[in-house]
């Protein structure tokens, strides 16, 4: 299954990191060739990379209460949700009923649709109805890019220690580093990145992997 380049590697040295990394089941061709299908837009979707990294953090952190920001056609949320333990449950926040309805079809497929909850409407609005509690053992985030701060700081207050927050397109295609570029979009993911940095309550790392990838934990106690 190909997907986008890595920003920092060459082609070659791609091909064989994806050499050595788990091959996509049959489900996740499908769930590809699905949202491939949608056109343009499904350059939205995480790459089968990031989607094994995903998995393999959320076994390693077997959180009982995930939550994912910007579901689209549910890759991600079916990575989180195959490496959930027998008690996790994962809350989807999304605004689009087509995209969400692909998703609901694969995880069915995939047997982990009783472990979903999907809420459709604005994600800041659902957030900030969560009690205010450390109960999210691991959160990813994919959606619009201009509230990205506004997530992040609904989220990290309900991490729990040692609780795991995931974001995607940190790197923007390189576009962070180029000073020609000032749209929206890229304003927003410079600032977030700022601002994630600058969070004394987390330790993070930005991995060169899909667009970028902001792995940051929850130290505090």
């Amino acid at each position: 299954m190909a997907g986008r380049r890595s920003l920092l590697t060459p082609p070659a040295l791609d091909d064989y990191v994806r050499a050595h990394t788990r091959a996509p089941d049959d489900l996740e061709l499908a769930q590809h060739a699905a949202t491939t299908d949608l056109g343009g837009v499904s350059s939205m979707r995480i790459d089968h990379e990031q989607a094994v990294l995903t998995t393999l953090l959320t076994r390693l952190v077997a959180p009982t209460m995930a939550v994912e920001v910007g579901t689209f056609t549910g890759a991600s949320s079916l990575a989180i949700a195959r490496g959930l333990p027998p008690d996790g449950v994962l809350h989807c926040y999304d605004t689009s009923l087509h995209w969400t309805d692909i998703a609901r079809g694969f995880w069915q497929r995939a047997g982990v649709a009783d472990r979903i909850r999907l809420h459709l409407g604005p994600a800041a609005d659902g957030l900030a109805e969560l009690p205010h509690e450390r109960m999210i053992g691991l959160a990813f985030i994919d959606a619009d890019k201009p509230g990205y701060i506004t997530y992040h700081d609904e989220i990290v207050p309900r991490l729990v220690p040692g609780g795991l927050l995931l974001v995607d397109n940190v790197l923007w295609s390189g576009d962070v580093v180029d000073d020609e570029v000032d749209d929206d979009n890229t304003r927003a993911i410079r600032a977030y990145n700022d601002h994630a940095a600058a969070d004394d309550r987390l330790e993070g790392v930005i991995l060169p992997i899909g667009d970028g990838l902001f792995v940051l934990r929850r130290t505090d106690a």
